[in-house]
């Protein structure tokens, strides 16, 4: 009996020794895992982060001082009241908004045509329409600034609003070009026979079939030709005239003429932040609607 229970407890401890080594595997993985959290990728991450939002961390605070220096005297909310009392600066703004739409609505138009009819269609130039189409993304801005500038000149058109958005549209189409090609790209041909089976000529299955498939293409081409728009400063400092200042314009006018970055422009950075985090949280949920139909 003795001798079974012997045997009993030498079969229990050894059955419990494996399990207090799994255990001990089990802490070093942990402590491994512990390890990993302070890797080198996730370290640069995190640095990388901070300097890129750091400096708006910075700016949003800022725009609630009641000093103009970068001395912190009190909060305040005088530089969002004295914001929207400046006609100038929101004149600027008006006029951007203006170009940046109109100059995207044809870049996207255009560009979208554009590349339906060099995917579907062969021609002998075709080639060379695709390389030239690209110029604009590869080239300097202050190159396309100043041969715009010197045509302008040459056809004697008046520096204004409209060689802005020349301007603009000239340099967004490449990038609606891309966008809706990469779409085409993708396309599923046998999608046209079927539609011609069915006995739809060519302009319903451009309307009815190619364009609503292209359509997350076309818009986020439209967005994005939007958004250099907005910020475009060297091509516009180029074919602005007088009366025709865009918003980049007027806070690199504002910065110079003050000799830095005044409060209200802070006031301005931090209004647009919030517009454009808005807008593009409500365009993301639009975009995977039309993805997802």
């Amino acid at each position: 009996m003795s001798v079974n229970f012997k045997n009993m407890v030498r079969s229990v401890i050894t059955s419990i020794k494996p399990a207090q080594g799994s255990s001990g595997e089990a802490a070093r993985h942990a402590k491994r895992a512990i390890k990993k959290k302070f890797s080198f990728s996730q370290t640069v991450f995190a640095v990388t982060m901070v300097f890129l939002f750091l400096p708006l961390v910075i700016l949003v605070l800022y725009s609630f001082n009641e000093s103009t220096s970068m001395r912190w005297t009190g909060f305040s909310l005088r530089w969002y009241e004295r914001l929207f009392s400046e006609r100038e600066l929101w004149r600027s703004f008006w006029n951007s908004v203006l170009v940046a739409f109109a100059s995207a609505v044809s870049a996207t138009v255009i560009g979208t045509f554009g590349a339906i009819g060099v995917n579907w269609y062969r021609f002998r130039l075709r080639g060379y329409v695709q390389t030239i189409s690209f110029l604009p993304m590869i080239l300097p801005e202050i190159i396309i600034g100043v041969s715009l500038s010197i045509f302008f000149a040459g056809a004697g058109i008046p520096l204004g609003l409209f060689t802005i958005f020349i301007a603009h549209t000239s340099f967004n189409l490449p990038f609606v070009f891309l966008m809706v090609m990469a779409r085409l790209d993708e396309f599923d041909f046998s999608i046209i026979e079927a539609a011609h089976d069915l006995g739809a000529n060519e302009y319903q299955t451009l309307v009815n079939v190619t364009l609503p498939i292209c359509m997350p293409g076309i818009i986020s081409g439209m967005l994005t030709a939007i958004t250099l728009s907005l910020e475009d400063f060297v091509i516009t400092f180029f074919v602005a005239g007088p009366g025709s200042s865009t918003l980049p314009i007027f806070i690199y006018s504002a910065i110079t003429r003050k000799g830095g970055v005044t409060p209200v422009i802070s006031a301005l950075s931090v209004v647009m932040i919030l517009g454009t985090v808005l807008l593009t949280y409500l365009l993301r949920n639009f975009l995977k609607y039309i993805a997802a139909k």
